[in-house]
């Protein structure tokens, strides 16, 4: 029989300050490692009601009660709130000289958390590599994910030991390698996000019933085979390009030039002229990268970015009034302000 987790030593009292789908879920696996939770912020409704669902019996207290009863503190707020809410705390004194302070923003480092430094505490960057859906799916889903650790040196087994108990993987990302870490990994997941939206959108003006259905084999397969290759080329190998498929890779520029035409005319007909200028920007990203890996000749590439010479570009801005593609007057649903949370700092919703 094992051990119960509460039982383990250095087990510490854990308030989380944000309960959106990332702060809620990470104190709820850092429960179940043992350590109890003392605390949770949480003002809207929604933040409630995940807090019930994920913490429940944790109390739900105003911030600076949240930090005042925690050994950790787990700050879970949108990357843009994150300053201002140490600092705000720092000025009312709330900060304990030995605390651990973990925030768990991709963007930043352990800088952020300047002011909590100076009352003495013990600063960690902890961001996990994933999307958060804020239920209990989520707890297993963070076995095996990757974790962004940032520390001092002295520290820093702190954060990875935290990051085991969960069950993620610790790599450690030097405080200036956030920005760039945290760009790429919005650029792989927001961007694909973008790009679903438009195939979909593309589908369905060819007449295709359930676009998610008809994309779902051809892009699990594509991404499987782009993250095979990625892992499996080593330093100065070809990389993820390596599983590249299609026109492109072919050198059919009559094809792609066949693409121009009828993404442009759909950019004309429907306004929205970001699907024909995705499509231009990684066609042409394609034929770099595989005239780079040799996956192409010169001739073959050239011809490719020839034929993509003539596609129409998206607008620089949005104007007020303006409706995205697919959207009505309104939004898509589910937009609006986002709900307060924490005395007016919404909770991260996401990582």
């Amino acid at each position: 029989m094992s051990a119960d987790p509460a039982s383990r030593p250095g087990r510490l009292g854990v308030g989380v300050v944000g309960a959106g789908r990332v702060g809620a879920v990470l104190g709820s696996a850092l429960r179940a490692a043992g350590h109890p939770v003392v605390g949770v912020s949480a003002v809207s409704e929604a933040s409630r009601e995940r807090a019930a669902a994920l913490l429940p019996g944790v109390p739900v207290l105003d911030v600076p009660e949240v930090v005042r009863r925690s050994e950790l503190v787990l700050l879970a707020v949108p990357d843009d709130a994150l300053a201002p809410l140490v600092r705000g705390l720092a000025g009312t004194g709330a900060w304990q000289a030995g605390q651990i302070v973990a925030h768990t923003s991709g963007r930043f480092g352990v800088d952020v958390l300047g002011p909590a430094r100076a009352a003495g505490v013990i600063p960690l960057a902890l961001h996990p590599a994933m999307t958060f859906t804020g239920t209990s799916l989520d707890l297993s889903r963070l076995v095996g994910c990757t974790f962004a650790v940032t520390a001092p040196a002295p520290v820093l087994p702190i954060g990875q030991a935290l990051v085991v108990e969960v069950g993620g993987e610790p790599v450690v990302v030097a405080e200036d390698a956030r920005p760039l870490y945290h760009a790429a990994l919005a650029h792989g997941a927001n961007h694909l996000v973008v790009l679903v939206a438009q195939a979909a959108q593309a589908l369905r003006e060819a007449g295709v019933a359930e676009p998610g259905r008809a994309l779902r084999p051809l892009l699990d397969a594509a991404l499987d085979g782009a993250l095979r290759a990625e892992d499996a080329s080593g330093d100065g190998g070809p990389g993820a390009i390596a599983a590249l498929t299609g026109p492109v890779r072919r050198g059919d520029a009559g094809t792609v030039a066949d693409h121009v035409a009828v993404l442009s005319a759909l950019g004309t007909s429907s306004g929205a002229v970001d699907v024909p200028a995705g499509y231009g920007a990684l066609a042409r990203a394609a034929a770099a990268r595989a005239l780079g890996a040799g996956l192409v000749g010169p001739d073959a590439a050239q011809a490719v970015l020839d034929a993509l010479a003539g596609i129409i570009g998206a607008p620089a801005a949005l104007h007020e009034g303006d409706e995205r593609p697919g959207e009505g007057p309104d939004g898509p649903p589910g937009t609006g302000p986002a709900p307060q949370d924490d005395g007016g700092t919404p909770p991260q919703e996401d990582a």
